[in-house]
């Protein structure tokens, strides 16, 4: 059915109106996208079965090779904004340019597929346009202000952009094909489409962009986050219009893009206070095709870029084999960036010319589609047909260019790659724990009780709640000695003499203003009006700045933005806080790809701190344990530090060593929740002027002990409290507040200091196949020579932790019992 209107049945302005705004709302649903036609038929709208004279024109601007989905967006300025320019006519296109950039992608593919045939390099052929589209989307960047981009992509076309968007030399990449990074014969290095670069891209106005990509593993969409991260961190760097200087650009696959759940905690972040980044731009190089899963296994709608509907952003779908409205939509899309400090999302819709990699047989599982890509010729021969330009000149030119760069990479003698790190890591550095990268950490009582009396005032006419007025009445106290600091002061103290210090604070995770054991209280709320006060933030004139965010109910994302932003702030003070440590499980990509191992792997460093509440308290299994043995697992080359600060003052310390001290190294705490207020983790006024984090804590009752009990966290202290109930003087505990890297000296000094003792006992909450044990034992029997190793535990079980508060206090007291037992 038709549906039509006649003259005298409604004025030609309202039809015009009536048939645009019919298409505007479901036009892409008819448009022309897949290059193959195999996939994305138009399909029948009854909205859109009109006849009259303006369907053309509709047609046109909104079903051609270009369809834009925004109706959906609630701010009508913005819908203005875009079918103002979706209606007007489309600005001429440079064609030679597009078609020298579209030979160079194409040539630079076959010389590499010509010379190391079957070798892996995930070819970008078949969406070649991608590289006129980011040439037109920087330089109208760089005309609209921005002086920087951070750029995230997976390994499909990596290459092709670092050669024809970073500028990097083609002898440099061909030269990642002739052999291995020299660290990767160490074990360590990453492949040639992992590894990030940096660049300069010269813009048509006289300008240049710095261009960088980030560093990413074959966790597709895990980079996504750490671009967001580092873009908004190079924002604040910049001041107040850094979103205007930076632009985050990330480019997907279709598949990953509808299937990976990172993203959609990432696009989730767009619009929060603390994590927004101006909008960023994210291109889909959509191939149709997720490794051999058609688009139907990959994605439960017709579009890929559905998932990005759940914001009020733009879609642009555009055909990759129409360059014009390619670089259209990538002006398009950066001034509406600029416009409205939002995200785009751009589907460009292509195929792929050769498998997942290129050491597949596609035909095996697309025979069809294959059959059809074999006798479908290159972008830059199809483009030049319609634009009738002689290619054969330039593909002669580009042709020699890259096969005399090939030559040379591998005639060229192979030398180490050395990473590219601005200017503000000059004074950091990682390596091998050294001793004199130590610093003294420690503040005299005037600065404490100075820092004390500004964390516990508030303006005058503030409405306080009762609560934490008398909370903040005992901070106040203890900044005077009047009472112990408990962990919470004490972190506040840290930060507090950091900031006086010049050294930014900021701190994000699921409701971290507060604390989820209600121990922060960093932002105090007026119980009247609601206004917040951030004592932080009022401490000196020249202070440095505090930020804390109560985040998104995320983990993978928000982790992965503060590692981001602590590679792009290393002098700031960057912490990731878990509601309960196992939470941080749901982040496991971003710790093992990028925490633990982005040093070895790409020579990158990150001081971001993770804080992870542990303890077995009757919580269950979910509650209970922060997976300490995951975090050991990966420690190797002194690449994390790992600790369980036993009190206030050695929490204190410790964040304070993180900050000062120049060796670069993430931080990965296991923070109280029973011991935030127990008296036996509490610590006066005094501990916090003593020098320095101590990694293992003496046993300071007990001068000569026959037995020595060894643990870290909540334990030793239900084990010092036991042994005072059994007047025990016979029985040492040790504090392991640092496990890794694992303190030798200051370990075997400890056990020195008490040479009667002839049995070492290792004692842990965690049941026998997790927590430090298969870590601790082998290296407390190698320090402890001739003298009885043993160890209690948990048995080794499944889950974590009982369920049962009753069976749980059952099993800590046994656990006590047999730690505290005398042996014959």
């Amino acid at each position: 059915m038709t549906n039509s209107f006649s003259s005298s049945e409604i004025a030609p302005s309202q039809l015009r109106e009536q048939t645009f705004d019919a298409f505007r709302r479901w036009g892409y649903l008819q448009a022309n996208l897949d290059p193959l036609g195999q996939y994305l038929q138009p399909l029948d709208v009854p909205e859109l079965r009109l006849d009259n004279e303006f369907v053309p024109d509709a047609r046109r601007c909104y079903a051609s090779t270009l369809g834009a989905e925004f109706m959906h967006i609630s701010q009508p300025e913005r819908r203005d904004w875009l079918l103002e320019r979706l209606e007007s006519p489309a600005p001429a296109a440079g064609s030679g340019r597009i078609l020298r950039l579209l030979t160079r992608a194409d040539i630079f593919e076959q010389v590499i597929q010509s010379r190391y045939l079957g070798t892996k390099r995930f070819s970008l052929e078949g969406v070649t346009a991608l590289i006129p589209f980011l040439d037109e989307l920087l330089n109208r960047a760089a005309e609209l202000g921005a002086e920087r981009s951070i750029m995230g992509m997976s390994h499909r076309g990596r290459l092709n952009v670092m050669v024809n968007t970073f500028g990097k030399s083609p002898v440099d990449i061909f030269s990642k094909f002739e052999d291995v990074d020299p660290r990767s014969i160490l074990g360590g290095g990453d492949v040639k489409y992992h590894v990030g670069a940096t660049g300069q891209f010269p813009a048509r106005n006289g300008s240049s962009v710095a261009l960088h990509l980030v560093s990413n593993p074959s966790h597709l969409e895990a980079v996504d986050p750490v671009a967001m991260g580092r873009a908004r961190a190079r924002q604040d760097r910049a001041g107040h219009d850094g979103w205007r200087r930076v632009l985050p650009i990330v480019i997907h696959g279709d598949a990953a893009f509808a299937g990976q759940g990172i993203w959609a905690e990432t696009l989730n972040l767009g619009c929060i206070d603390g994590y927004s980044v101006g909008g960023g731009i994210h291109i889909v190089v959509n191939n149709l095709i997720g490794f051999t899963a058609e688009p139907d296994e990959s994605n439960s709608t017709r579009f890929s870029t559905d998932l990005a509907k759940r914001l009020p952003i733009p879609i642009l779908h555009v055909n990759a084999e129409d360059p014009a409205a390619v670089v259209r939509v990538a002006a398009l899309a950066a001034e509406y960036r600029w416009q409205f400090q939002s995200d785009v999302v751009i589907d460009l819709i292509g195929y792929r010319r050769h498998g997942h990699s290129e050491v597949d047989d596609p035909t095996v599982t697309q025979p069809l589609r294959y059959a059809r890509i074999k006798e479908h010729a290159p972008l830059c021969e199809i483009y030049a047909k319609q634009i009738g330009a002689d290619a054969a000149p330039i593909v002669k030119e580009l042709h020699a260019e890259f096969t005399d760069a090939q030559k040379k990479a591998a005639a060229a003698r192979k030398k180490p790659v050395l990473v590219e790190l601005p200017d503000y890591w000059r004074p950091y550095h990682g390596g091998c724990w050294q001793a004199d990268l130590e610093v003294d950490t420690g503040l005299d009582r005037a600065a404490v009780q100075n820092i004390a009396e500004k964390l516990s005032a508030y303006p005058e006419g503030f409405h306080i709640h009762p609560k934490i007025k008398k909370l903040l009445e005992q901070r106040a106290g203890m900044g005077l000695g009047q009472h112990s600091f408990d962990y919470g002061m004490a972190e506040a103290i840290a930060f507090g003499s950091l900031l006086l210090a010049g050294t930014p604070v900021r701190l994000s995770g699921q409701d971290s203003q507060r604390g989820t054991f209600n121990q922060r209280h960093s932002v105090l709320i007026d119980i009247e009006n609601e206004q917040h006060w951030i004592p932080l933030n009022h401490l000196g004139e020249q202070q440095a700045r505090f930020s804390v965010y109560n985040s998104i109910l995320s983990e993978a994302g928000v982790m992965g933005f503060e590692y981001g932003y602590s590679r792009d702030y290393p002098e700031a003070l960057v912490l990731w806080e878990a509601q309960f440590g196992d939470f941080a499980n749901g982040a496991q990509i971003v710790i093992d790809q990028f925490i633990s191992a982005a040093e070895d792997k790409w020579g990158l460093l990150s001081g971001l701190v993770l804080l992870l509440p542990h303890g077995y308290e009757g919580q269950g299994p979910e509650h209970s344990s922060a997976r300490i043995e995951r975090y050991l697992q990966l420690a190797a080359r002194d690449n994390i530090q790992i600790c369980q600060p036993s009190s206030a003052a050695q929490y204190f310390h410790l964040l304070r060593r993180q900050a000062l001290r120049k060796w670069r190294k993430p931080l990965v705490v296991f923070t109280p929740k029973s011991m935030l207020r127990h008296p036996d983790a509490l610590s006066p006024l005094e501990d916090f002027t003593l020098p320095r984090f101590l990694p293992v804590v003496p046993e300071s009752e007990i001068a000569d002990a026959q037995r020595l009990l060894v643990a870290s966290g909540k334990i030793g202290h239900e084990l010092r409290v036991a042994r005072a109930k059994r007047k025990d003087s016979s029985t040492g505990i040790l504090f392991l507040d640092q496990l890794y890297p694992w303190p030798e000296a200051e370990l075997r000094a400890a056990l020195a200091s008490h040479p009667a003792a002839r049995e070492i006992v290792w004692v842990q909450e965690e049941p026998a196949n997790m927590g430090a044990l298969s870590f601790v034992m082998p290296r407390l029997r190698r320090l402890a020579g001739d003298r009885q190793v043993l160890s209690v535990k948990r048995s080794a079980a499944a889950s974590p932790a009982t369920g049962s508060a009753k069976a749980h206090e059952m099993e800590q007291k046994t656990l006590i019992e047999l730690a505290l037992k005398q042996r014959s």
